[in-house]
């Protein structure tokens, strides 16, 4: 998998994601910033950081002046991590003679002491420790007791200093509670990680991560989705269709339907995308599921990503219709997966899809809607630009993808919820209409880059024996508008099954 040029000098963080965007990882001898409000995931990466370092043989230690270092065990442990090995915990306590109450003089000390007693902890636990990977948590407690921002430059100055006498790999954290504003620590980091946390009107939270810096690296710039699961921080890279570059042959892949490869023009190519659009209940899941069931046929492996319906619903409706995806999936030619639009952010999905295609090799993909992928987004301009990288992408990887979009409204004037038939390369447009007393369907393709197509409107039906497709339309104009008037003769139409 190509990605951003990484630097063999580099501490790995463990996270596969957040060394992907920091080309490899942290460049050893260094301080770094990682900045959040609490709750954002600080803990989890420094806890993976300096995990990484104990599986590399490296001696770490994490300073901690906010949480107990039971706290920090606990957290691990409800990652299934233990903090034993190689790791070591300091926990900074307040120098106020450890709050007994019987020895507190809170009244005389002064914030200079508090500070020079802090630093000097601090020091002595490196000086002791000499480890190669140090966390300290967090500089919040140390501005508060600087109280200046000229003082607090110092301190940090003087951090920083010091640990450069032992080529010390340091992660700062700072949870931004004592003053937002203050950047005092950006120009003194080499690098700096800023982490987010988003509350949408509905669903679970959203986590993303951004490096504001990196001194001498080039990093991927941006925002990067992020999730904590159990098992720890996960980043999901953006996705930049630009860096992946395959070889492969271009041919068409059939519908496995004579009528509709007529209609496209001799079928759908390999390394291009295909948009059917049409109102609720024309039929555009099936219209796109006759490949996949074509591309298993073939020996092919498929992928079906399914926003919008529930799988059992969608397994017992395709097998009314002659299609079984319950034994594809069984036979491991088809790969479905349901996904939930309000707990999945729009990176994980392009991850999930691309961890798919790249490792098992699929090259017939499907997305079930669009109308829910865009429920995953905040703003529509955000769904253009992630459509367009995860579609680049697909397509440089040699893949044939279908996606849908429902349509608002019935016939007449039909709406689209969001305008991307302009990235698709085929363009398949379902209708109703009405003739001889009975609602019918009509299909068309209004759009192919990618060589000639039919330009004619065909009928079509779905039954129990699938998807049936008739003789164009010659007959009728205005079908689109959904209320067509007759003008040919002895027009042939569909006859419903068993009529």
């Amino acid at each position: 998998m190509d990605s951003v040029e990484v630097c063999a000098e580099k501490a790995k963080t463990g996270i596969w994601g957040l060394d992907n965007i920091l080309s490899g990882g942290f460049s050893r001898g260094h301080v770094f910033l990682v900045e959040g409000a609490p709750g954002t995931g600080k803990t989890t990466i420094a806890l993976q950081f300096l995990l990484e370092g104990a599986r590399q043989g490296e001696r770490c230690l994490y300073i901690t002046l906010s949480e107990t270092e039971r706290e920090l065990r606990d957290g691990a442990a409800s990652h299934g991590w233990t903090l034993d090995e190689g790791i070591e915990v300091f926990e900074l306590l307040p120098p106020e003679s450890l709050l007994n109450a019987d020895q507190q003089q809170s009244l005389l000390y002064s914030s200079d002491l508090e500070l020079g007693e802090t630093t000097k902890q601090i020091f002595e636990a490196v000086d002791r420790a000499r480890p190669d990977r140090v966390v300290l948590d967090s500089l919040s407690e140390i501005r508060l007791l600087a109280q200046s921002s000229l003082r607090y430059r110092r301190q940090i100055l003087a951090i920083k200093h010091y640990f450069a006498r032992f080529n010390t790999t340091v992660m700062l954290l700072d949870d931004l509670t004592a003053d937002v504003a203050d950047k005092t620590v950006h120009s003194v980091a080499h690098g700096v990680l800023r982490l987010e946390e988003l509350a949408p009107a509905y669903g679970a939270e959203r986590r993303r991560a951004r490096v504001i810096k990196y001194r001498g690296v080039k990093f991927r710039g941006g925002y990067h989705d992020v999730t904590i699961t159990t098992g720890g921080f996960n980043v999901f890279p953006r996705l930049v269709a630009s860096e992946y570059r395959s070889n492969f042959v271009r041919n068409k892949v059939s519908s496995g339907i004579a009528e509709f490869d007529q209609l496209l023009g001799g079928g759908v190519e390999t390394g291009s995308s295909t948009l059917v659009i049409g109102p609720a209940g024309t039929g555009k899941s099936l219209a796109m599921i006759v490949f996949v069931v074509a591309a298993v046929r073939r020996g092919e492996r498929a992928a079906l990503f399914v926003f919008d319906e529930e799988l059992g619903l969608l397994f017992s409706r395709m097998k009314g219709l002659g299609i079984d995806l319950e034994e594809m999936q069984r036979s491991g030619s088809l790969v479905i997966e349901q996904v939930d639009a309000a707990e999945l952010s729009p990176g994980e999905f392009a991850h999930r899809v691309r961890k798919r295609v790249d490792e098992e090799q699929i090259k017939t993909v499907v997305i079930d809607s669009l109308n829910g992928y865009q429920a995953a987004m905040p703003e529509e301009n955000s769904l253009i630009l992630h459509m367009h990288e995860l579609l680049q992408y697909l397509n440089r990887r040699g893949a044939a993808t279908f996606m849908t979009v429902a349509q608002h409204g019935l016939v007449g004037d039909m709406k689209t919820p969001v305008e991307v038939t302009y990235l698709a390369d085929t363009v398949v447009l379902l209708r109703y209409f009405e003739a001889l007393g009975r609602v019918r369907r009509a299909m068309s393709i209004i759009k192919k880059r990618t060589g000639a197509h039919e330009s004619t409107i065909r009928e079509y039906r779905i039954d129990g024996r699938g998807l049936t497709i008739g003789a164009p339309l010659d007959g009728f104009q205005g079908v689109l508008r959904g209320v067509p008037v007759y003008i040919g003769e002895d027009q042939p139409l569909l006859q419903e099954q068993g009529a």
